[in-house]
């Protein structure tokens, strides 16, 4: 019996010693594995920290340089930038509103004269947001004078459509010019009143006149900043101007190629 019970004692070491050891050893690796989250953890929020503490410094920045600029003439130039940028975006979304499937609503126009004549064409023009549709749509309604009414018609509309695709370009083109224009004005003021001060004192000073010409050109750069932002939007409103007068002018000669298929029939 004793040597029963010392042969099962040793077999339960050899069975109980290797179990320890995995799990002593699952342990460790899942110490690690916590470990690492952690580090990951920290790093990342250590990461976000300095990200929010650069907008921070970028934010004080700006505001420290405009403030140097001089409020009066840098609020100038702010306001330049508002109200073109407003503009900008107005009219960025009216052109995308009116940018339409041409080719699909030429479809529509001509299945509504064969199927339903000239006034299901005018219900589909009617229905069809944009200036084509307009176009169309005052076409259609001399469809009955002929031919030659209808063109001049849709010339003579065509060219009031485009006069309301290119509304307000022009006071952003104002602003453009303006930003820095007053910027230069505020540069020019700003480098009188340095030597101004140099007058006053007697005596050139390289910090005094650095000092003033530095905070003179902080206005030069906002405005030509303000007017290169600008820029960008106006060239994107001219060319989606011109994409959709293109079409415009495209679709009116298939609408005239329509009518006259229409009425020989």
């Amino acid at each position: 019996m004793k040597k029963l019970f010392a042969l099962a004692a040793i077999l339960g070491m050899f069975v109980i010693g290797p179990n320890r050891q995995v799990y002593a050893e699952g342990d460790d690796t899942t110490a690690v594995e916590l470990n690492q989250n952690v580090t990951d953890a920290l790093t990342e929020q250590t990461t976000e920290t300095n990200e929010g503490e650069d907008q921070g410094k970028l934010h004080r920045k700006i505001k420290e340089k405009f403030i140097e600029g001089g409020p009066f003439f840098m609020s100038f130039v702010l306001l330049a930038l508002i109200l073109g940028l407003a503009l900008s975006i107005e009219r960025i979304i009216y052109l995308n509103l009116a940018d339409v499937n041409t080719e699909k609503l030429l479809l529509s126009v001509e299945e509504a004269l064969e199927t339903g004549g000239v006034e299901a064409a005018k219900e589909v023009c009617r229905n069809t947001r944009g200036p084509v549709a307009s176009i169309f749509y005052q076409g259609l309604s001399r469809a009955e004078q002929g031919i030659d009414v209808v063109e001049k018609s849709v010339v003579s509309y065509g060219s009031v459509q485009m006069g309301l695709l290119e509304k307000g370009l022009s006071w952003i083109s104002l602003f453009i010019a303006l930003a820095p224009m007053l910027g230069f004005l505020g540069t020019v003021i700003g480098m009188i009143e340095a030597f101004d001060n140099i007058q006053a004192a007697g005596d050139v000073n390289a910090q005094l006149v650095a000092g003033g010409i530095k905070v003179a050109l902080i206005t030069t750069v906002s405005g030509l900043i303000v007017a290169m932002i600008l820029q960008v939007f106006y060239n994107y409103i001219v060319s989606k101007v011109d994409g959709i007068v293109n079409e415009m002018e495209d679709t009116s000669i298939s609408l005239i190629d329509i009518l006259v298929k229409y009425q020989n029939k």
